[in-house]
């Protein structure tokens, strides 16, 4: 069945999923700050608005793919008033604590709130193959979940606001680790001797497997392009985030804590714009060594 769904935020992720939205038959109508990111949606058949609020203001489901908490929440903010709107769906990395307090300022005005975050970047955007982590209540679920089965596969994890954005911060803390010890064991290869090819065909044989050894290093740092697409700014506010859930909660985060701090450095040394995978870059100077093709 089509919905009419206000679409906030079409940036490199939004326009993605939007695009998607728009090709299984549903009606957009979408809102981004940069007006030039709505132009390729508009060519496909979206409407595009002049505010949030009007984006909101005929959609029974809003959808926001938008940088951070703070963004998410002014989001809401602006559609709760939003007459015939049911359900709002975060799709961002904004963290439980942002679900939970847009879920309570939407729910007096009669709109359902689900939090649910993705990964699986661009390609599994593209592609639909997106991992969904959802929580809400299970009618809100049963509307929307057709929805997000156009973007990728949905784990609903519960009808709590903010279950499904602790998930993503605890994958984000694991994902962002993997690269930080992948960088430090290759540049201790490297300083050796070892070829650093050779030492990840090793490492993807062996225990020591992740995702950054299969994906990330291999194909953006080796070549020396680290052109992941995915900013250590954002990887570092998600691990921030994600420190911040585990204090509240009472639990101690001494591998996160250091994790932190190497996407804090990273950040400092280069800049808001730098690629996730540039925390090598961080390792590679402190060891005096290059994982990959020298010449920059």
């Amino acid at each position: 069945m089509s919905e009419k769904i206000a679409f906030i935020g079409v940036g490199r992720m939004g326009s993605i999923m939007a695009a998607r939205l728009i090709a299984a038959g549903h009606e957009l109508t979408i809102y981004d700050p940069v007006g030039s990111s709505t132009a390729p949606l508009a060519s496909l058949g979206a409407k595009v608005a002049p505010s949030v609020a009007d984006a909101a203001s005929l959609s029974t489901v809003a959808m926001a793919s938008v940088p951070g908490p703070a963004d998410a929440r002014e989001t809401a903010r602006a559609i709760a008033d939003s007459p015939a709107l049911e359900v709002f769906v975060d799709l961002s990395t904004s963290g439980p604590a942002a679900a939970q307090a847009i879920a309570a300022l939407l729910a007096p005005r009669g709109i359902a709130a689900v939090d649910a975050p993705v990964s699986g970047g661009v390609k599994g955007a593209a592609a639909g193959k997106l991992a969904i982590m959802a929580s809400g209540s299970a009618r809100a679920m049963e509307q929307v979940r057709p929805l997000l089965e156009v973007l990728g596969r949905v784990y609903v994890l519960g009808e709590k606001p903010g279950l499904g954005q602790t998930v993503k911060l605890a994958n984000n803390l694991m994902s962002a680790a993997s690269l930080a010890i992948a960088a430090e064991a290759l540049a201790m290869g490297v300083k050796a001797g070892v070829d650093p090819a050779a030492m990840l065909d090793v490492l993807n044989a062996s225990s020591g497997r992740n995702s950054a050894t299969v994906d990330k290093i291999p194909k953006h740092v080796l070549n020396r392009k680290f052109d992941f697409g995915f900013t250590n700014a954002l990887s570092f506010k998600d691990v921030r985030l994600c420190l911040e859930e585990a204090e509240a909660l009472g639990v101690p985060m001494v591998v996160g804590a250091a994790v932190r701090q190497m996407l804090s450095i990273t950040h400092q040394v280069h800049g808001a714009a730098a690629d996730c995978t540039e925390l090598v870059k961080v390792v590679e100077d402190w060891a005096g060594c290059r994982i990959g093709n020298t010449e920059e």
